[in-house]
């Protein structure tokens, strides 16, 4: 194994070990010390990779804003000639989906108090790469380039996996949640809120 090719194995393992801890305990459960301790290496190592604590949590979120865009245009382009109905929901369960798959990252990608965005370009044109298929898919489905149409599917995909991450204990939990969550996708409450048919 040549030395580049070990510096990025320990770089893919902080972040590997960075995620498991902010879907164990959140934040405030990730620290520069943890990880090391979690890798098995010094203290110092992972700061060969990352400036502080703030730089794995930006590397997550901008892996995770990739990750929701990839989804979100694999959406668009499943639904291309599809109703608005299925265009909305196509969106929901990609949108559900990124959130069940990394929720400590999701957690944070919509925390402006955790990261600095105008530093991190890279992060920043995630983020609007992001947006721009949500954009896309809301124009499908509404009809319109109006913003409004994308804050509304925004707001309601959005709202719903955070309700199945982190929502009262009514709602349910674990896999009760996401089925209730995948069904209210599914439902004509949902398709015809977002829509207006």
């Amino acid at each position: 194994m040549t030395r580049s090719t070990a510096s990025e194995g320990l770089r893919e393992a902080i972040l590997a070990i960075s995620r498991d801890l902010l879907n164990e305990g959140g934040p405030s459960s990730l620290s520069m010390r943890e990880v090391a301790r979690r890798a098995g290496c010094t203290h110092q190592a992972p700061y060969h990779h990352f400036r502080g604590r703030e730089g794995i949590l930006v590397a997550l979120v901008e892996e995770g804003y990739r990750s929701l865009e990839r989804a979100l245009r694999e959406a668009r382009e499943r639904s291309d000639g599809a109703s608005p109905q299925d265009v909305t929901r196509a969106a929901g369960h990609a949108y559900l989906s990124c959130a069940l798959a990394n929720p400590g990252v999701f957690r944070i990608m919509f925390r402006s108090d955790m990261y600095d965005a105008d530093a991190h370009p890279g992060l920043r044109q995630a983020s609007l790469a992001a947006r721009s298929q949500l954009r896309s898919l809301a124009h499908t489905a509404y009809g319109t380039d109006d913003p409004h149409a994308e804050v509304t599917l925004w707001a309601y995909i959005h709202g719903l996996a955070t309700l199945v991450l982190d929502g009262p204990p009514a709602l349910g939990s674990g896999q009760d949640a996401q089925c209730f969550a995948r069904q209210s996708i599914e439902s004509p409450f949902f398709i015809d809120g977002v829509t207006g048919a």
